[in-house]
């Protein structure tokens, strides 16, 4: 086995897409128990088990996997030097984890029955990661300020 395989950066950088993997599957995921679980209120016994699931996916894999995903990406910066593209990719991840933060607001609501938005609203936001990580693979894979 080569050098290579013994880089640190490279098993960072491993770690990072596997952390960031694990975080947008919960950002993409938690919108869509909200739609089922706004869907089905009246339902209790449905209910209940929503909120376990909401509340296993945010605490126990989305937020562990974001603090994973910013040391990981913070230590690969540091590496690389933080270049216009990844100082504009920083940006965006900021914006993910404001989006995070808010569905944890929504989380609250759902836990304590106050949720007052539609399932089409959590149809709508369920969109937003994809676009902000379409827009980060563009500068991950292009560097068009590089």
């Amino acid at each position: 086995m080569g050098l290579e395989f013994y880089s640190t950066y490279h098993w960072v950088k491993i770690l990072h897409i596997s952390f960031m993997v694990a975080w947008m599957a919960g950002l993409l995921y938690l919108p869509r128990l909200f739609v089922y679980h706004r869907e089905n209120e009246d339902e209790i016994k449905i209910t209940a088990v929503f909120k376990i699931m909401e509340y296993r996916l945010y605490y126990y894999i989305m937020n562990p996997a974001a603090v994973l995903v910013w040391f990981s990406g913070l230590y690969l910066g540091y590496i690389l030097g933080f270049d216009t593209w990844l100082i504009v990719k920083i940006g965006l991840v900021f914006i993910l984890t404001a989006y995070h933060i808010f569905l944890g607001i929504h989380l609250e609501e759902f836990k304590n029955n106050s949720q007052k938005r539609s399932s089409k609203y959590f149809r709508i936001i369920n969109e937003v990661p994809f676009l902000i990580l379409f827009f980060i693979l563009i500068l991950v894979i292009m560097k068009p300020f590089y």
